[in-house]
């Protein structure tokens, strides 16, 4: 299977919503660093996956979205936690949208929140 993978670091804040979050619970900052996957067998007619400027355009606007943003403030945490669970799967969703994804089978975002944690959400692109 081919993998092509583009790296973005971002600031952004955020707090959680959970019950006894302990300091999480207070408003704090987080050098994110956001991993785009795309996965699959077959390469286009130009022998790409998938246009890794796309990618990064794509990645463009979620930097512009979210840099020094606090997530809760977000329409699309509304109702949520906005753990880096959450956020892995809201950016999935907009790569999703703004990549040309055919022949991806697997996009795979993962949130990194400091340097030994991450979370992850796959699934086929929409």
């Amino acid at each position: 299977m081919y993998t092509v993978t583009v790296v973005r670091p971002l600031i952004a804040q955020h707090f959680l919503t959970v019950p006894n979050p302990g300091p999480e619970g207070d408003l704090h900052s987080h050098h994110f660093r956001l991993e785009v996957e795309l996965a699959g067998e077959e390469l286009n007619e130009y022998d790409y996956l998938v246009d890794i400027d796309e990618v990064e355009a794509a990645l463009d606007a979620v930097e512009a979205r979210y840099s020094d943003e606090t997530l809760n403030d977000l329409p699309e945490f509304e109702g949520y936690n906005p753990s880096v669970e959450r956020f892995a799967r809201v950016v999935h969703e907009h790569i999703s949208d703004e990549v040309t994804t055919d022949g991806v089978e697997r996009l795979t975002v993962t949130v990194w929140e400091d340097d030994v944690a991450n979370a992850a959400y796959a699934a086929p692109p929409a």
